[in-house]
C-alpha cells in the first residue's frame, strides 16, 4: 500500500508543492515522509496486532465500569504520543500544521490496522476541530486543548432513540441554569435532560475525562421547543466537571451510561445508550447534566456540519482501507493456495448440442470446432491467482479500493485548497468539495464493502470462518453506509440540493475538471478510448440530471436518488482512474501495469453499469412510490 500512497501523494497530487504555501512553509517531502514513516510503525506494532483481540473481547459494562483490553489503552497511548491528534492545528496550539492530505493518508494506516481502535481518536479530533472553530477562547482553551494533547476524549451526541437520522425530532431538553447561567466561565451554563444512542467513545477510562458535544433544543418562551432545526443548540457537556484552568473538580455531572450496543463489527470503539439529566449524579446538588452553549443559540447544526466535510471524508476513508486490507489477504493468500489447473482443449466427437453452426459461418465456439475442454489431472495444481475468475475479483478490489483512496486524497486535497488557496482556488475548491462530499463518503462506504466481500469469496470457506481476518473486515466497514449520514441520505443531498445548488454551479464545476481529464487522456495513445467512454458517461449523468428534475416535483425527482449517487459515483471514480492514468507518465515496471489494468477494468467492467441506474432517474420510475404497504 505504501508505495501506491507514495505515488498518489507525489506523483499525481504533487503534494510537496505545498511546502511553497506560508501555512506548510517548513514541510517538505521529508518531513510529510517522516509523519508517514512514524504513523506506518505504530500502526504495524500497536494496532495491527490487537484488531483480533479488540474484535473478540468486546467492551463489557458491569453496571459501574466500562472495561476494555489493556491493549486499547496502550495502542492509544502510543497514537497520542505521535501528536497526531492535534497533527493540522497551528505550532501555537501544539500543532504541526500538516496539510489535510498529509493528516489523511497518515491515519489511513491506523484505520487499515484496527478501524474501531482509531475511532477514539478520530472523534476526538472532530470534536477539538469544532471547538477550536466555533468555542471561546476558554472552551477552546479548557476543552480542545486537553483533547489535542490527548488527555481528554471526545464525543459527537446526535441521534436519539426515536429520532435516528431526522435531527429535526431532537428532544433532549436544555434550561437556563439558575439567573447566572450567563456569568459562568466556560461559557452559559445549561441544565440538559434527554436520551442519545449510537454514541461511539460514550463511555470509557481510555482518558480522565470525556467531553460530549451535545446537540439540544431550549425552549422557547412558552416552555416548548422549538419545531425542525431551528431551535437545536450545541453544548459541551464534560464527564467530570472542570474549572477554568482545566482541573478536575472532583465532581460527576449527570451523565450516564445507560448501556452498550452490540454492533456486527467495530466492536472495539464503545457505543453507547447516553441518559443525561436522569438524577444518578448530582452536580452541585441536583440532578440536570451541567452543559456549556458553544456559540448562539439555535446554531448547533451550522456547528456541527463545520466538521462535516472532514469527517466524512474520513468515514470515505476509513472504508477505503479496510477494503484495502482485504484485498491485500485475499492476494496474499491467492498467491500462495493452490487449487484446480488450467483448462485446456482436445478433440471432441464433434459439435456440442448447443454448438450447432449458425448460418452465415463466423467464429465458431469449441465446441462447434469439434473440441471438449479438460482439465489435466497429472499436472500440478494452479495457484488460485492464475485463474481468471480469481483475476477478475482482485481486480475487482484493486480497482475500488486503490481508486477509492485517490478519490479521498483528491478530497483532502481540496481542503488543503480551501483553507491555503487564493481566491480563486478557494472558490474552486469549495464548489467542488460541494458536490464530491456525497461520493466520498458513500462511494467506498458501498463499493469497498463490496470488496470486501470479494475478499471473502477468494479465501472460499476458510473466508467465512474467524481463522482469517476478511469477514471481519466486512463486518467492521457494513456500518460506514450508516454513520455520518446513510447512503440514501447522502444520495438526496448530491441530486437535491448539491447538483442543482445556484444554478448547478458545483456540477458545472466538477463536469469541467472531468472534461479536462477526457480531453488531456484523448490525446494519449491507448487512453483515446477510455476518454470518448467518460465524456459519454458524464454527458449520461447530466442527461438524467435534468430529465430528473423536468417536471420540478421533488418527489418524482427524489425516488430514485440512490441509483443517482450510484452512477455519479462510478463516473467519479472513472474519472479519477483517468486521471490517476495519466500521470504514470510512460512508466512500464510492474507497477505502472497494476495501475492500467485497475483503470482498464474500471472501465471496462463498472462504468457501463450507469446506464441501467441512470434509466430510473431519467424517467423518474414511479414503482418505489407507488408501491403499497400492504403489497410487500
Amino acid at each position: 500500500m505504501r508505495q501506491t500512497l507514495d505515488f498518489l501523494l507525489y506523483d499525481w497530487l504533487k503534494v510537496q508543492d505545498l511546502g511553497r504555501r506560508e501555512r506548510f512553509s517548513e514541510h517538505s517531502r521529508e518531513t510529510f515522509d517522516a509523519v508517514l514513516d512514524t504513523c506506518e510503525k505504530i500502526a504495524r506494532e500497536k494496532f495491527a496486532p490487537f484488531n483480533r483481540l479488540a474484535d473478540t473481547e468486546e467492551p463489557r459494562f458491569d453496571g459501574e465500569r466500562v472495561f476494555l483490553p489493556k491493549a486499547t489503552h496502550e495502542a492509544l497511548a502510543a497514537y497520542v504520543g505521535s501528536g497526531m491528534l492535534a497533527a493540522a492545528q497551528d505550532y501555537e496550539h501544539g500543532g504541526m500544521q500538516l496539510p489535510c492530505v498529509v493528516e489523511m493518508a497518515a491515519n489511513c494506516f491506523f484505520s487499515k490496522a484496527s478501524v474501531s481502535l482509531g475511532g477514539y481518536a478520530m472523534l476526538t479530533n472532530g470534536n477539538a476541530n469544532l471547538l477550536m472553530a466555533h468555542g471561546t477562547d476558554t472552551q477552546r482553551e479548557v476543552f480542545a486543548m486537553n483533547e489535542l494533547s490527548g488527555r481528554w476524549f471526545g464525543t459527537m451526541c446526535l441521534s436519539e432513540p426515536q429520532a435516528g437520522s431526522s435531527l429535526s425530532d431532537v428532544a433532549t431538553r436544555a434550561e437556563a441554569d439558575g439567573a447566572d447561567f450567563e456569568a459562568d466561565p466556560l461559557g452559559p451554563r445549561y441544565r440538559l435532560t434527554g436520551n442519545k444512542m449510537w454514541i461511539s467513545g460514550g463511555e470509557h477510562e481510555i482518558t480522565e475525562n470525556i467531553v460530549h458535544l451535545v446537540l439540544a433544543k431550549i425552549p422557547g418562551p412558552d416552555g416548548k421547543p422549538l419545531p425542525g432545526t431551528k431551535g437545536i443548540s450545541l453544548f459541551i457537556v464534560p464527564k467530570h466537571l472542570v474549572d477554568t484552568g482545566g482541573q478536575l473538580t472532583g465532581e460527576r455531572n449527570d451523565v450516564a451510561l445507560a448501556g452498550l450496543n452490540h454492533k456486527l463489527g467495530y466492536r472495539g470503539t464503545t457505543n453507547c445508550l447516553l441518559n443525561f439529566g436522569e438524577g444518578r449524579h448530582t452536580p452541585r446538588g441536583k440532578k440536570g447534566a451541567i452543559g456549556y452553549l458553544v456559540g448562539k443559540p439555535g446554531d448547533g447544526l451550522r456547528q456541527m456540519f463545520h466538521m462535516m466535510n472532514e469527517a466524512r471524508i474520513g468515514v470515505g476513508l476509513g472504508a477505503v482501507m479496510l477494503g484495502y486490507a482485504g484485498y491485500e489477504a485475499s492476494l496474499e493468500y491467492a498467491r500462495q493456495r493452490p487449487q484446480g489447473r488450467p483448462v485446456a482443449a482436445r478433440a471432441g466427437d464433434g459439435p456440442s448440442r448447443a454448438g450447432e453452426t449458425p448460418s452465415g459461418g463466423g467464429d465458431r465456439a469449441a465446441g462447434d470446432r469439434g473440441l471438449t475442454t479438460f482439465k489435466d489431472a497429472a499436472r500440478p495444481q494452479a495457484l488460485i491467482i492464475e485463474h481468471a475468475d480469481v483475476k477478475r475479483m482482485l481486480l475487482t478490489q484493486k480497482s475500488f479500493v486503490e481508486g477509492g483512496l485517490a478519490l479521498e486524497l483528491f478530497c483532502a486535497r481540496l481542503v488543503d485548497e480551501q483553507h491555503t488557496g487564493s481566491a480563486d482556488e478557494i472558490a474552486a475548491a469549495k464548489r467542488l468539495l460541494e458536490v464530491l462530499i456525497p461520493i466520498a463518503k458513500s462511494w467506498p462506504s458501498e463499493w469497498c464493502l463490496e470488496a470486501n466481500s470479494l475478499a471473502i469469496q477468494v479465501l472460499g470457506g476458510y473466508g467465512y470462518t474467524r481463522d482469517f481476518p476478511v469477514e471481519q473486515y466486512w463486518r467492521d466497514n457494513r456500518l460506514n453506509m450508516i454513520h455520518e449520514g446513510t447512503h440514501g441520505i447522502q444520495a438526496l443531498d448530491l441530486l437535491g440540493r448539491k447538483v442543482v445548488m445556484d444554478g448547478g454551479q458545483a456540477l458545472m464545476a466538477l463536469a469541467a475538471r472531468i472534461s479536462d481529464t477526457a480531453q488531456r487522456a484523448g490525446q494519449v495513445p491507448g487512453l483515446a478510448e477510455a476518454a470518448n467512454e467518460l465524456g459519454a458517461a458524464l454527458a449520461a449523468v447530466g442527461g438524467a440530471t435534468k430529465k430528473a428534475w423536468s417536471t420540478g416535483e421533488p418527489e418524482a425527482a427524489l425516488a430514485n436518488a440512490t441509483p443517482y449517487l450510484q452512477a455519479f459515483g462510478h463516473t467519479v471514480l472513472a474519472w479519477i482512474w483517468l486521471d490517476v492514468a495519466l500521470s504514470l507518465d510512460g512508466r512500464e515496471d510492474d507497477f505502472a501495469h497494476g495501475k492500467r489494468a485497475a483503470q482498464r477494468y474500471f472501465f471496462a467492467y463498472e462504468l457501463p453499469k450507469i446506464h441501467a441506474w441512470l434509466g430510473v432517474v431519467a424517467r423518474r420510475e414511479a414503482l418505489t412510490r407507488e408501491m403499497q404497504d400492504a403489497w410487500f
